[in-house]
This record gives structure tokens, sequence and C-alpha cells, in this order.
């Protein structure tokens, strides 16, 4: 059977519920006042503080490490902080004043790995946190929670026969069943493949929306939390770099650090002075750098092609056709390395070939090379 199952996630995206049957949460407020989280010697949140607003949905984004699974355990009330604390509508639930058990949190909280009972059905797992209700309307909420997902028919079934997919929408149907104030996501699409997980985090999303609940995703990737977030929290060891909706952040990040989070820049030695700074690849404005040594950031999509005499003289070292863009890498004459092009027309470009370079302003960002 689980052979099955796997077919069914490699083949056909999976049929969902109807739309609008998720069944509304009453969302709360969640701060978190000053969080610090030590282990032994070692700092892993260092002073956080975030409010995340009622029916808000936000991306907690950052490499490995830099403390956001420790800062939604935290709120969970899986683990105590060191000092600091959390709020639910403005009242403490972890502090140095009070401690409430995380059961009794009105928060839901959807682990990485699915954490899925094996020795109980899938309508088991659903129920599993539902015990404040009887039977009978523990088990109609369940089995409305499987149905938005589409997998009321797996009710009786085991999770060792679901695919990964399956399981991520029991992990779902779980964590929506009991209506939490607040709802927690751990890397929920990690373990999926790329086709799979498109189709599932926008379904997801879309019962999030539905049940309204407070809701933070952990995640690695700058473009998932783009997609799915009403705003992007961007993590470094162990504090916050920058918050903001996704284009804000996207276009005016705050350090280099935080751009190269969003985009795989050319980087190009430059010299600030009098707000501009000049490069090999032109000269452009600096607003509020002081003078001296700077790092020219140009995205790949910026990067224009031209027929050779009439701009910046480049030459085509490789191209790949990636689908809907074609990668292009470009000797120019005083950059250390190939400049990378997206473009959408390379007019039958080929290795070798003299070119122009045109680089768009608007897609150049300069930081002090102090900053990198």
């Amino acid at each position: 059977m689980s052979g099955g199952s796997g077919a069914r996630d490699r083949f056909r995206l999976p049929r969902w519920g109807l739309r609008g049957t998720a069944g509304a949460s009453i969302p709360a407020q969640l701060t978190f006042e000053n969080i610090v989280q030590t282990y032994h010697s070692t700092e892993a949140l260092k002073g956080v503080s975030l409010t995340v607003e009622p029916g808000e949905l936000v991306c907690l984004l950052g490499h490995s490490g830099c403390g956001k699974t420790t800062l939604l355990r935290i709120a969970a009330g899986i683990e105590v902080p060191t000092s600091g604390r959390v709020l639910m509508d403005g009242l403490e639930v972890s502090g140095s004043r009070a401690f409430v058990e995380p059961e009794r949190r009105g928060i839901g909280l959807m682990f990485q790995d699915y954490a899925l009972f094996p020795h109980l059905s899938i309508l088991q797992n659903v129920k599993f946190g539902l015990k404040d209700l009887s039977a009978f309307e523990a088990d109609v909420a369940a089995r409305r929670a499987l149905s938005r997902v589409g997998l009321e028919h797996y009710a009786n079934e085991y999770p060792h026969t679901l695919s990964g997919g399956e399981q991520q929408r029991v992990a779902l149907a779980r964590s929506i069943a009991p209506r939490p104030g607040v709802l927690l996501m751990d890397e929920p699409f990690s373990n999926l493949d790329r086709r799979m997980r498109d189709a599932i985090r926008d379904e997801t999303v879309a019962i999030l929306r539905e049940t309204g609940a407070t809701t933070i995703v952990v995640t690695h990737d700058p473009e998932e939390a783009m997609r799915i977030a009403d705003r992007i929290v961007l993590m470094r060891a162990g504090s916050i770099i920058q918050q903001g909706e996704a284009e804000e952040i996207y276009r005016k990040p705050v350090s280099l650090f935080a751009a190269r989070f969003f985009c795989d820049f050319n980087e190009i030695e430059g010299v600030v002075r009098n707000g501009q700074v000049s490069s090999p690849v032109g000269i452009f404005l600096a607003p509020g750098l002081s003078d001296g040594p700077a790092v020219v950031c140009v995205r790949p999509q910026g990067i224009k092609l031209k027929p050779p005499g009439f701009c910046l003289a480049g030459r085509v070292v490789s191209r790949r056709f990636l689908g809907e863009v074609d990668l292009v890498h470009i000797d120019v004459q005083g950059v250390d390395r190939p400049l990378q092009a997206r473009v959408h027309d390379h007019v039958g470009l080929k290795e070798g070939q003299d070119i122009g370079v045109k680089v768009d302003p608007k897609d150049v960002l300069v930081f002090a090379a102090s900053d990198a």
C-alpha cells in the first residue's frame, strides 16, 4: 500500500477538500519580549523582541542554527527561556512570573518530521489534541479536518501506509483540528519534492487563511517566505536582522547579509565618492554611504545584453538553458569573475561571442566593503 500511495504523490497532485470548510479560530496576539536563551556558554537567542498580530502569517527566515526553531519551541512551551517573557493577548505564558503548560496555551505545533504516532490510526492521530471534547465532538472535529485536507477516506489507515505528502496533510489536519489561536510550523514543506511542495504549500496557506489563526512558519527558503508571509523576520546568530513585507525586505535590505539571502548577486568592488560609487560596470548612486571601498551588488536579471560596441564590452563564457531563462556568464574587463546574467532572449548567443553589457540601476545595491 505504501508503494501505491507513493505513486499517487509522484504522478498526481493531491485532491483537497472544499475551501472554506476548515473552521475558524479566534486568533491571538503573540509577543516575545527580550527573549534570551542560553545553552551552557552558547547564546542561542540574544534578546529577541517580536510581536505577531492576530491573524498574521509571519515567516522566521534564516540559516540553520540562527535561533528560529528555538524561538518556536519557547512559544509552544517546550522550552523555557533563560530570560524574557512570552505573552498571548497581553497575558504572560512564559517568564519570571508565570508559566502556562503547553497544552493550556491554545497553540498548535507542526513539526518538520510531522511526528505522527505510528501505532495510532490517521483518525486517532488527528483526535490526539482534542481531549477536552467529548468522544463524539472529537470525532466530528477530526473528520472535518481530515476532510478539508482531502484524506477522510484514510481515517482508519496508519501513517506508514501514507506517502510523505499525505503524512504532511495529516499533520496539518491534526494541528488545525483544535482550532488553535496560534499555529507554529517548523519547516513544514522541507521534506517534499518541489512539484508537490508548491501545491501543498499553496493549499496549506489557503487553509491557514480560512482558520484565521496567528501563524509562524520557520523556513530557510527565501522564495517560500516571500510566497506565503505577510511579514518576513530575517534572523542571524540569535538576533533579528530585518523584518518587513517581502517586497520591502527584497528591495531595501539593511545589510549585505540580508541582500545575499534573497539573491545570488554579482558582487563587484567599487569606491564611493560624494554619494556615488565607481566600479568596472558603471557609476551608480550610493546615498548615505561614507567615502571609501564598497561592494556593488548587481542582480543577474539587471544585466542586459546588447550588440557589441554600444556599451560595456563583454564576452560570453557560457550559456545554459534553464527553461524560462538562459543563464549566461560574461567576462568583463576589470571584474574578477564572470558576471551572471539571466536573460529571456538569448538571440543565438554562443560561447566566445563579443557582446555589449548594460546594467540596469534599479537592480543595483551598494554596501560598504566593511559590511562584507
